[in-house]
């Protein structure tokens, strides 16, 4: 049974504001989606990877993946109106190909440390599902518009990230199974029943959604020294 990967890179991101879509923004030259395909490629124990993307953008993923000579990346293909449905589009993909795991990652999160792949795959020896997360540590309020109410514990809590991986044949059935949008994959299969195992994940995996993000980004360059976005 094979490992294989599937990046969402079908979004518009509009929260950062341009005509591009955020995963296809050069970043130190090379797009956030290219070097999450990079991160995954690099690691021997992915055997298959595609990528869903909006049917607009073909031109900007072929340009985005130009030069990858492995025959583990599968030709892309189109995502629905919501990432839900993109996610399930790109899982029936994979109907044929013998997949055994499935790992589902957002492209705008470029650094994904191979740690933290690793983990999550090797998690799923053991549950259904796996995903990578990071503990709330800052202090929790709640509010009532900008007055200050109450705190709020931060015990065993987590910020969820990607990637999130499941054994392929019950996330496909809980995709196929789900009506309506959700946070992430992790959602559809506890909505299923599924058992779902946190793996900490890198402060360095984070996803880029606003200009903010992006300047973030450049520094994080700057701080492994190199243009290849790979984090150790």
């Amino acid at each position: 049974m094979l490992n294989s990967v599937l990046v969402v890179a079908a979004g518009r991101g509009h929260r950062l504001g341009g005509e591009t879509p955020k995963q296809f923004i050069p970043v130190g030259g090379i797009s956030s989606l290219r070097r999450a395909v990079d991160a995954f490629l690099a690691l021997e124990d992915i055997d298959l990877l595609r990528v869903v993307i909006h049917p607009d953008d073909e031109m900007l993923c072929q340009q985005a993946l130009s030069g990858i000579d492995d025959t583990r990346l599968l030709a892309p293909v189109h995502g629905g109106s919501t990432r839900a449905q993109s996610v399930r589009l790109g899982l029936e993909s994979f109907a044929q190909t013998g997949t055994g795991k499935i790992l589902i990652h957002d492209a705008a999160r470029p650094f994904v440390p191979a740690q933290v792949i690793k983990a999550v795959v090797a998690a799923l020896d053991d549950v259904e599902g796996a995903f990578a997360a990071l503990p709330v540590v800052d202090a929790l309020w709640s509010s009532d518009a900008n007055q200050a109410i109450a705190p709020v514990s931060r015990e065993g809590l987590w910020r969820a990230q990607t990637p999130q991986g499941f054994h392929f044949a019950p996330i496909l059935a809980a995709h196929r199974a789900h009506d309506g949008e959700v946070h992430d994959d992790v959602a559809v299969a506890r909505t299923a029943g599924m058992q779902v195992r946190v793996v900490v994940g890198s402060e360095a995996n984070f996803k880029i959604t606003t200009a903010a993000d992006l300047e973030r980004a450049e520094a994080e360059l700057q701080r492994l020294g190199n243009t290849s976005g790979q984090a150790d």
